[in-house]
Order: structure tokens, then C-alpha cells, then sequence
């Protein structure tokens, strides 16, 4: 049987309609992605998210399987770039406060102003920001592809809540692997400092490492640690948040650019408060 060929009558506002989307890309396109506004939305909407998330994780609504699968991408994926950054910014630290402690003939104590300085800020920090580069981009590259091809839509028509898929496990596997890289690090760099300091200015490796033990305690290792934590879960909030606001192909790179600019400045202003709470100490004066 042949069937008789049916014309449909073309849409009349097709070209208005291609003519809308064309202008709304481009206005996108145009959006300045690190104005105040742009980045005072994404912070407010990282803090919802990050309730979200908390939320979720205390009621035990934790898939396991796929908090695995992010470890192995946050973890031994980003474990050379954070070592290598680690040790080379340990022997730099270390040859320009050895240059300043010869001068006044304290050389003895450099085990411990390097374990100071480095252990309490430069650690944490130099990790986090390895990881946002690495990890936190490509959180939001991901996201971002699948909000725009509508992937995130099919999850919710098949019951799936995109958090419970998609953030919460992302937010752990960060929160779970850099305090461990950040400890390896560590590791290395006090390593690279004591050769440097060997080699430069004969200094004894375990007169160093002595300096290290004498000035660092168990609460800085531990202030390590949580400040760790604390940028693991602003490393990967930052990511799915810029990536969850994704709206078109054109603006998917700038979303992945902004949130690891986003998660740099971030990570700086949270340092600051948490050390001046830790180390300075809040006066309130009534």
C-alpha cells in the first residue's frame, strides 16, 4: 500500500523562535560570570546546597558505589600535580627562611618556623587549590554537559534525585581524599625542605626534624585536617553549583573557568577567618 505523502504547514514564527534562542545565547555569552551579583548568587547557592548535602549525609542517603568512583579522580587523580606543588614550594619556603635565620644566627630553629608556616597555611591551601584546578573544573564541565542535554531532567522522571546522585557523593569523595593528599604533601615537603637546607646550609637533617618536633603539635596537624575538610567540601560544592547553573553550550567552559576562580577567592577569605578563630582568638568585648 502506498501512503499518500502528508505536507505539514511550516511554523510561521520558526524563524522568530530561531531568532529568540540565537539572541538569548548570545546574551548568555555576554553575561559577566564573576560580577558581584553572579558570584554573591553562586556562594548563597553553595551554602543551600551544602545544607542539602548535610542533610542527606545524616540521614544516611550515601551512595557508596559512587562516592568510590569520585575517590579515584580526586584521590590518586590529582596525587602527582599536589606532591610535586608541595615539594617545590616547601624548598623555596625553606630557602628563603633559612636566608633570613643565618642572617641572625637562629639557623637551629628552622625545622620549626618551617613546620609553622608551611603546616598551617601553605599545605592546606597549595592542596586545595591543586584540586580545584583539577577536580573542581572538571565537576562543573560535567554537571554543566548534563543540565544542558537534559540528563538531569531524565533523573528526576526516573525518581532519582539529582543531590543524592550527583553532589552528595562528589562532596564526600573530596572531604574524604584531601586531607590525605594534603598529609602526603606535607610529608614531602618537610622531606624537601631538610635537603634543601642539608644541601644549601649544612644543616643536619635530624636537627631539623628535632625543630619540627619541638615546635608542631598535635592540634596543628589537626587544624590541618579540618581545614582539609572544610576545602574538599567548598572545592566540590563550588563545582556542581556553577555546574547545576549551566544554561547553554556557549557559556559551559566560562562556568568551569569561574568556579575554580570562585573556589580560589573562597578558599582565602574561609583560611583567613579560620585562622584568625584559631590562632589570633575572637575578643567580644560587651
Amino acid at each position: 500500500m502506498i501512503y499518500p505523502f502528508r505536507e505539514t504547514s511550516p511554523d510561521p514564527h520558526r524563524e522568530e523562535k530561531a531568532t529568540l534562542w540565537a539572541n538569548r545565547d548570545r546574551g548568555l555569552a555576554r553575561v559577566p560570570f564573576l560580577s558581584v551579583r553572579s558570584c554573591s548568587y553562586h556562594i548563597l547557592m553553595a551554602l543551600v546546597l551544602g545544607g542539602q548535602v548535610l542533610v542527606r549525609v545524616l540521614r544516611g542517603r550515601v551512595q557508596r558505589h559512587r562516592v568510590m568512583e569520585h575517590m579515584v579522580a580526586a584521590g590518586p587523580g590529582a596525587l602527582v600535580p599536589v606532591l610535586l606543588t608541595n615539594l617545590f614550594a616547601g624548598m623555596i619556603f625553606a630557602i628563603q627562611t633559612a636566608r633570613e635565620m643565618e642572617r641572625f644566627g637562629v639557623l637551629q630553629g628552622l625545622g620549626g618556623a618551617f613546620a609553622l608556616g608551611f603546616c598551617r597555611e601553605l599545605a592546606p591551601i597549595l592542596s586545595a587549590a591543586i584540586l580545584a584546578g583539577q577536580v573542581g573544573s572538571a565537576f562543573a564541565a560535567e554537571i554543566g554537559s548534563m543540565k544542558i542535554t537534559e540528563q538531569i531532567d531524565a533523573l528526576k522522571v526516573l525518581r532519582t534525585d539529582p543531590i543524592d546522585y550527583l553532589v552528595v557523593p562528589r562532596v564526600l569523595a573530596c572531604c574524604i581524599m584531601l586531607p590525605i593528599l594534603t598529609m602526603m604533601g606535607l610529608v614531602l615537603a618537610v622531606g624537601g625542605g631538610a635537603f634543601i637546607a642539608h644541601q644549601l646550609y649544612h644543616l643536619e637533617p635530624s636537627v631539623f626534624m628535632e625543630s619540627v618536633q619541638t615546635l608542631l603539635e598535635p592540634a596543628d596537624l589537626l587544624a590541618v585536617l579540618m581545614k582539609s575538610v572544610i576545602f574538599g567540601a567548598m572545592t566540590a560544592l563550588s563545582g556542581c553549583c556553577w555546574g547545576l547553573t549551566t544554561t547553554c553550550s556557549k557559556t559551559l567552559g566560562r562556568a568551569a573557568t569561574s568556579a575554580v576562580v570562585t573556589t580560589w577567592v573562597s578558599l582565602f577569605v574561609v583560611d583567613f577567618c579560620i585562622t584568625l578563630m584559631l590562632f589570633q582568638g575572637i575578643k567580644l568585648n560587651y
